[in-house]
């Protein structure tokens, strides 16, 4: 059988051309979804001075504009500029160190374009000390990354954006990456291997690209192959921009101290490849509800509704327009269809304290009965998790500084599913937390930049249970939780016990704000143990590099 369009395509694009007709005179463009991308902006979005829904990731233009925030002004606090008396050396400064490269751009459309790069090299050394003295581990190599790419991105009269991007890469990664891509086929957040080199290296490409259409002041479109992001923190329990990039529509309304969004997904399975049909697809819908109690509090509701496209017996089911609905709180959809599929319920909250001082966390709800839940007794079916954290911009006065607590809780079997093509996971990776469920984790950070001279720390301290073989004690997400270990006195880091201790600090030097081109070294100190085992990691690298999205390599 072959792929159906999406059947409620029309009926999405007649819905978006009936509520049209205003215009608005601005860039119908995203920002990127990298963390380090402005920060300036992002100071400025958590403020008391406006109502601004900063959980929704990415920023549309449009909206920071709307809220008062002059992003040009914002954008050309990193610009390095000199004036000179030959045109034609100007323009060469200025697009070496300030601007797009290319630009075609005129008063009712526009077309932009920029090299994308990641020349990286550097060296890694893996030791693994093991009870078994006649298993030892050691290794050191080189590693490098060789990434090429384009971007393309410019818009339509004044309602119309669109944006595309090309990565071709090379690379070959430290152990405990190259570990994980031999066992998951998939480079992290970056899809499928294409070829396996000769040495030791993988070859890989991944694109990514969407039409956005403002069809007036309140309502937004978006149709694209890319990735979102629920929430204020370094991580996300509902939605994060972890896994491979993913075919989604979403629709937006913007009104009042009210965001409302709704996110129809398809997601791909790849252990599950049919040669009549590819790979096993499921869908989502999700419902986000944002609501700006004032300038300072925001509270956020979730919910998201997973199910395959096909059903028990092998028989297509595509896409259920019972799940078209746009209103949020799909529990009861789903239950009056016999409950077939995996639901899920979240809330997002956010204050401000004083100028910049944010206070954020996240609740996340899979399956839970409340007597359960108050008895007390580690019941499995209690799948919850939960988020607290604390950033601060320019803290005891310092211009510039950034820091960064955060905590995360996630209960074991959380994102699982009966049947693992309904979990909560894309392209074998999850789609909220790297690391899955089973786990507890400290995150935190130290940033500081002076001029286009950045300073980054990170450090982590986890606790999570790794699955012995052919055992599920709850890690591994795309386990049935039908195999669980046992049904009661299930705890987080229950199974093989494992510390997680994780250091990066890294120096970079910005040479061109447009496309957010740096020049970077860095050094990374991973150490994993468990009660038998103790694997080390130091790997130090230099490169130069477009940083336009989040690669998550801190697991």
């Amino acid at each position: 059988m072959t792929n159906q369009p999406l059947p409620f395509l029309k009926l999405l694009l007649t819905i978006i051309f009936i509520i049209s007709g205003v215009s608005l005179v601005s860039q119908p463009l995203y920002l990127p979804l990298n963390q380090d991308y402005n920060r300036s902006l992002q100071k400025q979005l958590y403020s008391n001075k406006t109502h601004f829904h900063t959980s929704i990731r990415p920023y549309l233009i449009l909206d920071i504009q709307k809220a008062g925030i002059n992003y040009d002004s914002i954008q050309r606090l990193q610009r390095v500029d000199r004036t000179f008396t030959k045109k034609w050396k100007q323009k060469t400064w200025d697009k070496l160190l300030n601007n797009d490269v290319a630009t075609f751009i005129r008063d009712d459309y526009a077309i932009i374009a920029n090299p994308l790069m990641n020349f990286e090299v550097g060296s890694s050394s893996t030791v693994n000390e093991t009870n078994d003295p006649l298993s030892p581990f050691s290794e050191t190599k080189g590693v490098w990354t060789n990434t090429r790419g384009i971007e393309l991105k410019g818009w339509i009269g004044k309602n119309v954006g669109f944006y595309t991007n090309f990565y071709e890469n090379q690379a070959k990664f430290p152990e405990y990456v190259d570990s994980y891509i031999r066992k998951n086929n998939v480079i992290p957040g970056q899809g499928m291997v294409h070829t396996r080199l000769d040495n030791g290296g993988f070859d890989f490409s991944s694109a990514s690209g969407y039409l956005t259409y403002q069809a007036n002041k309140y309502f937004n479109f978006q149709f694209g192959h890319g990735r979102n992001f629920y929430g204020d923190g370094y991580r996300s329990l509902l939605l994060s921009d972890n896994s491979f990039n993913n075919l989604f529509f979403k629709a937006t309304v913007d009104f009042w101290h009210i965001k409302y969004q709704v996110l129809y997904n398809q997601y791909i399975d790849i252990r599950d490849n049919k040669p009549e049909i590819g790979y096993a697809r499921k869908y989502t819908t999700t419902h986000y509800l944002s609501w700006a109690v004032s300038k300072r509090v925001n509270i956020s509701f979730f919910d998201a509704i997973i199910w395959s496209a096909s059903d028990s017996t092998g028989n297509y089911r595509g896409f259920d327009l019972q799940y078209l609905n746009p209103i949020i709180f799909m529990r009861p959809v789903e239950f009056s269809i016999g409950s077939p599929d995996n639901a899920m319920m979240g809330l997002n909250l956010s204050v401000i304290v004083g100028r910049h001082n944010v206070f954020y966390g996240q609740l996340i709800l899979d399956e839970f009965k409340f007597s359960e839940v108050t008895a007390g007794n580690g019941w499995w079916g209690n799948k919850q998790g939960f988020q607290l954290g604390f950033k601060t911009y320019d803290p005891l006065g310092v211009p510039n500084l950034y820091l960064q607590t955060e905590f995360n809780w996630v209960r074991p079997y959380l994102y699982s599913q009966r049947k693992p093509i309904k979990n909560y996971g894309h392209y074998n990776q999850p789609l909220a937390h790297p690391y899955g469920a089973n786990f507890w984790e400290s995150v935190n950070f130290i940033k500081y930049n002076y001029k286009r001279f950045f300073l980054n720390y990170q450090f982590i301290y986890a606790i999570y249970g790794a699955d012995p073989p052919g055992m599920n004690y709850g890690k591994d997400i795309y386990l049935s939780y039908n195999t669980r270990v046992q049904d009661y006195d299930n705890y987080v880091g229950q199974g093989i016990k494992t510390r997680f201790f994780y250091n990066k600090i890294e120096i970079s030097y910005l040479l061109n704000p447009a496309y957010n081109l740096n020049f970077s070294i860095g050094y990374v100190n991973r150490n994993l143990s468990t009660d038998t085992d103790t694997h080390t990691t130091n790997y130090f690298y230099l490169g130069i590099r477009t940083s336009l999205r989040n690669l998550y390599y801190d697991f």
